[in-house]
Formats: structure tokens, C-alpha cells, sequence
């Protein structure tokens, strides 16, 4: 049988040599408060090039300065940090991974020093966080712009894929949850309108960008009162028909006194059912580790990609070590190939 991890990917016009995906990783790294790229940001992104993952998708990345999970974030509310990234894109292409990066605004989990925050009600995430300005509808067609800005940065910076991050407690995914959204206007109340900042991110996106298009949901918010698999289901079809491509699938985070257990392979479930109820390409999450787990998930169909977090801190050479364990012939990175015979 053949290995499935190691095997190609395509999406629209976009091949992955393999099915490993780095996840969006917050790396706070930026030594000044401009969002843009340093040498910790070279070095780590392009040593898990050399290590073959598939595909790297860059850390939350601003789309505006306030938006930021902190001050240190990287950012692309600007024309001038495409220069930055487009060197970074650079230098993990050139090892035959391909390049993502991950769209964010932080709302009301945004850590900046100076300024407002904002989120779409008055609601703190805890006491240690500000007390954000409800969103008017100017800030909100802000924003909607800020990510089709963004979208259109990152197709200049030669970005392969976007991922809209609509999970872990941010501002999107404070829209989607009735938890934290208890707004009265056409973006709150019902599922439909608590969507629609979503929804319209998206077509607004899909104006300027036609490469692959990820969105990464939380899909339990692991809480009385709020959203649960079976609502994500329905938000994923619609994702579907408005031309996204794959769905990164995690959970909790908008609510700091959320309970679930934690266990290697939690997230799986979700990422199956979606897939499964849905119809439509799944990422799967949660305290993957072993080449054996990543392999069975993918051998039954419970999704089609798999993303690596943790593990790949840990070691940026997991794959050639996955390869190794499951039989599979891995070429070499030409500098590397004295020790990875």
C-alpha cells in the first residue's frame, strides 16, 4: 500500500509534494513593532523547508496594527512588508515547500499596548485583557477591506495559499459565536447574520486572490450556550459553495473557561465529521505526533491533510524521520544528503 502521507496534493493550481502541513504558529518574534520579518523568522521557517514539510503556513499575520495578537506579530496591513515577506517566500520555495500564510485579526485577544481593540460587542475576553469598543459598521467594512488588502499583499509577496483564521477565539470566530457576539444588527442574533463578516471577508478575498483558499474554524466552542460540530457542519457547507477549498479544523478558544480533554488525535473527530457531512477537504489537528497516527488518519479518509504544531517545534526534520519509519524514499535536501542516506 502505498504511503499516503508522502503522496502529492493538489488544490485549484497548486501541487504539495506531501500531505505534512505546518500550522499557523504564533512565534511573537518580530524585534521591532513593524510586522515584519526578522532572522528568527528565516531560520525557522526555512529549516522546516529543508525538513520537507509540504507545505508552511505562516504564524497569524495582522491585517491591520490593532488587530495583532501582540505587539510583536507579523503584519501585512501595509505595502511595505511585502518586500519581507516575499524574501521569506523566497527562501521556502526554494527547498520545494510551498508557502502560506494565515490572515488574522485578534478582536478582543489582541495584546497591543497602545490603542483601542475591538470586537463585536463590549465583552473582555478576561480581566487580564482591555475592554474592547464595539465594532461600528465603518469598522467593520474597515476590516472586510483590510483582509482583501491583505490578500492582495500576499499574491504580491508570491504566497501559494491563504488561510482566513476564523478559529481559536478571534475576531471572526467572536462574530460566529452567539458566546460572544450579542449584537442586534445584520451581524448578530442569528446563525445567518453571525456569519456574515465571514461570508463577506470571503468574497471580498476571492476578488483579487484565485489561488487555494483555507479557512481554519474552531468547531466546538466547548461550552454551554455555544457553537457545537453540528453548527460548524452547516457554516462548512456554505463555505463550500462561496469557493473555499479546504477547511483547517480545530476548536475551543473564545472562551477563556472553556472544558474539554486534551489527548493525542482530540481534534480528529471534527475534522472527519465535516469532511464526512459536509463534502469537502478537511486538515486535521490535535496532538498529532506519530508518523503511524498521521498515516492511519489519512489511510481512512478521516481528513486530507495533516498539520503539525507542536511536533515540528520539536523537530524540523520529522519527516524525513516519518519517512524512515514508514518505508517511504524521501529525497534528500543536495546539502543534507551525506546523512540522510
Amino acid at each position: 500500500m502505498a504511503v499516503k502521507l508522502f503522496e502529492p496534493y493538489t488544490v485549484k493550481n497548486v501541487t504539495f509534494p506531501n500531505r505534512i502541513v505546518m500550522s499557523p504558529m504564533c512565534m511573537y518574534s518580530c524585534f521591532e513593532e513593524d510586522g515584519k520579518p526578522g532572522d528568527f523568522h528565516f531560520t525557522h521557517y526555512t529549516s522546516r523547508a529543508v525538513g520537507k514539510v509540504g507545505l508552511i503556513i505562516l504564524e497569524a499575520t495582522g491585517v491591520l496594527p490593532e488587530g495583532r495578537i501582540s505587539d510583536r506579530d507579523l503584519g501585512i496591513w501595509s505595502d511595505a512588508h511585502i518586500e519581507g515577506l516575499a524574501k521569506l517566500v523566497s527562501a521556502i520555495k526554494q527547498y520545494g515547500a510551498k508557502a502560506g500564510i494565515q490572515l488574522a485579526h485578534a478582536g478582543r485577544k489582541a495584546r497591543v499596548k497602545n490603542g483601542d481593540i475591538f470586537a463585536p460587542s463590549p465583552l473582555r475576553f478576561s480581566d487580564e485583557y482591555k475592554l474592547p469598543k464595539e465594532m461600528t459598521r465603518d469598522d467593520i467594512r474597515r476590516t472586510v477591506k483590510a483582509f482583501k488588502d491583505a490578500a492582495e499583499r500576499a499574491k504580491k509577496s508570491g504566497f501559494d495559499v491563504i488561510e482566513i483564521h476564523a478559529a481559536h477565539g478571534y475576531l471572526i470566530n467572536q462574530f460566529l459565536s452567539p458566546l460572544t457576539n450579542q449584537r442586534k444588527d445584520a451581524y448578530g442574533g442569528t446563525s445567518e447574520n453571525r456569519c456574515r463578516l465571514l461570508f463577506e471577508i470571503i468574497g471580498e478575498v476571492k476578488t483579487v486572490w484565485d489561488g487555494p483558499l483555507f479557512v481554519r474554524i474552531s468547531a466546538s466552542d466547548h461550552h454551554a450556550g455555544g457553537l457545537v460540530a453540528d453548527d460548524y457542519v452547516e457554516i462548512a457547507k456554505q463555505l463550500k459553495k462561496l469557493g473555499v477549498d479546504l477547511i483547517d479544523v480545530s476548536s475551543g478558544g473564545v472562551v477563556p473557561d472553556a472544558q474539554f480533554r486534551v489527548y493525542p488525535g482530540y481534534q480528529v473527530p471534527f475534522a472527519e465529521k465535516i469532511k464526512r457531512e459536509a463534502d469537502i477537504p478537511v486538515g486535521a489537528v490535535g496532538l498529532i505526533t506519530s508518523p503511524l497516527q498521521a498515516e492511519e488518519i489519512l489511510q481512512n479518509g478521516r481528513a486530507d491533510l495533516i498539520f503539525l504544531g507542536r511536533e515540528l517545534l520539536r523537530n524540523p526534520y520529522w519527516p524525513y524521520h516519518a519517512a524512515k519509519e514508514l518505508g517511504h524514499p524521501l529525497e534528500a535536501p543536495e546539502q543534507y544528503r551525506r546523512g540522510w542516506i
